[in-house]
């Protein structure tokens, strides 16, 4: 059924408690035995040390879902399979629909310490990078290959989250369903504790092929540079997308992906019709309490075995004068931003240049943070951010038409956002860098295709061939990882 009209929907309300499961249980074997349902979507913190490596969340069995391509947004009604079509502002309509379907709760009466739990039910999806085209009006030069919504969220009634550091399971959900909720996942552990998951289900069936060799790339770098020179950006990000055939799987490519990044900000999400496998190590934009943080990288080394090197590596990034000002650059964007949403004056740097360390890279990464005007809602954060400053480069909209012009494909997914937006207010996302597509061309096609990008920001004084490593770097935990799932099944 489609319609235009939405319809009537008592509100749910929902409540949190401890759950209870097995000893030893982790969110892997948790999510295990739902990755191959679709709308099944892990926002899973890498299990690494990282300061920002807190929660998992685990969601699946949306009560709507909302796919937008272009200007229309379809909100497809699950229990009752009533579709409608809008042409409202899409964070407008989820805010509205998030609304419609979940009662805000009560904090007080959840637990005893609501506020140290990130997701109360609501929002939970990504943002693609295209999706800047209803906020901003762009060329269309680049070829749109990928045929993925700008918007694929869903709104869930029931999600279990997991908190590192207590190592404690909680459930999110109606108290009229929280005992079959609490069965249906005790059995589901039950009946997988004994299969263990098998990276031979997934194989490369060719080799990584780029959409630009290195004389193109250095020819783009080129005219960035007369770009720059003439004064049009201070910044462009300039990325190359690597793609290959597959089959299997692609679950066990997804942990062999987390096991090999430990990135604070992964996830893992099935559509219908795609997959998108992400180690993103960096944070977009977080909304808690009404504070408002964002974490941009800008400045790459890469890691080395040799711990002497390693340092050494660390420390030129730190002290690279081109890095500082690029990463400047981002910060004063984001700045900027944040600021049309936040109080007058509350908008600050706390951390300037500071060096976080990942399997395959360092990177520098400063923090900007903010207060919401009372005004404002996360989704007015999120539209008026968006996409990310770190991934375009600055002025933002003249980087990304220039972006649109040089990079022969959309972006898609890469370089939008993961993350969900809770119906208590709290919002977390990431930007999706180090993430990966997997897609069918059709649903009757057995040549499944996986993406994965990699990119940089430019400046002036960049080094061509510096720049082109710099997207091998990036990529030296993905590409060969799965490159080594393939060979271990043709031994």
């Amino acid at each position: 059924m489609t319609s235009n009209v939405l319809p009537s929907f008592k509100p749910l309300l929902l409540s949190v408690e401890k759950l209870t499961l097995p000893n030893g249980v982790t969110p892997l074997d948790l999510f295990t035995p739902l990755a191959s349902s679709p709308w099944a979507m892990w926002l899973d913190s890498g299990e690494g040390k990282h300061v920002d490596a807190c929660f998992d969340i685990l969601v699946w069995q949306p009560e709507v879902t909302l796919h937008t391509y272009g200007k229309t947004t379809s909100i497809h009604y699950v229990k009752s399979n009533e579709t409608h079509q809008s042409e409202e502002d899409p964070l407008s309509l989820l805010e509205k629909i998030q609304q419609q379907v979940l009662t805000k709760p009560e904090l007080s009466k959840l637990t005893s310490s609501p506020q140290s739990l990130p997701f109360l039910g609501g929002a939970l999806g990504y943002f693609a990078y295209d999706l800047g085209r209803l906020f901003e009006k762009l060329p269309r030069q680049a070829k749109q290959d990928i045929n993925l919504p700008e918007m694929a969220v869903g709104i869930y009634s029931q999600a279990v989250i997991f908190d590192h550091k207590s190592q404690q399971f909680s459930l999110v959900c109606s108290e009229s369903k929280r005992s079959a909720i609490e069965g249906f996942l005790n059995n589901l552990i039950s009946l997988n504790r004994n299969k263990k998951l098998s990276s031979s289900s997934f194989s490369l069936t060719s080799s990584w092929q780029s959409n630009m060799d290195k004389a193109s790339y250095i020819e783009k770098f080129e005219q960035v540079q007369q770009y720059l020179l003439s004064g049009d950006c201070y910044q462009i990000n300039l990325a190359q997308r690597f793609s290959a055939q597959y089959q299997g799987d692609e679950f066990p490519a997804y942990c062999a992906l987390r096991t090999e990044n430990k990135a604070p900000f992964s996830a893992f999400m099935r559509l219908e019709n795609a997959v998108i496998l992400s180690v993103s190590p960096e944070r977009f934009l977080q909304c808690k309490q009404n504070k408002v943080q964002s974490k941009p990288i800008k400045g790459t080394m890469p890691r080395s075995k040799n711990k002497v090197q390693d340092e050494k590596n660390s420390q030129i990034l730190a002290n690279s004068i081109k890095d500082r000002a690029e990463n400047l650059m981002i910060v004063d964007l984001l700045r900027n931003d944040i600021s049309k949403v936040c109080k007058p004056n509350s908008v600050v740097v706390p951390k300037l240049f500071d060096i976080e360390s990942f399997p395959a890279v360092h990177h520098l990464v400063s923090t900007v943070e903010g207060v919401l005007d009372a005004q404002y809602s996360p989704y007015d954060l999120l539209r008026g951010a968006f996409p990310g400053g770190s991934i375009t480069g600055a002025p933002k909209i003249r980087a990304m038409e220039i972006i649109e012009q040089l990079e022969p494909h959309r972006r898609s997914v890469y370089c939008g956002s993961i993350g969900y937006i809770s119906r208590c207010g709290t919002m977390d996302s990431n930007i999706t860098i180090r993430t990966l597509i997997a897609t069918l061309a059709n649903e009757n096609d057995v040549n499944k295709t996986i993406y994965c990008w990699a990119g940089g920001g430019l400046v002036a004084d960049s080094i061509a061939a510096s720049e082109y490593q710099e997207t091998f770097d990036k990529v030296n935990r993905i590409l060969p990882v799965l490159n080594e799932l393939t060979q271990n099944i043709s031994e």
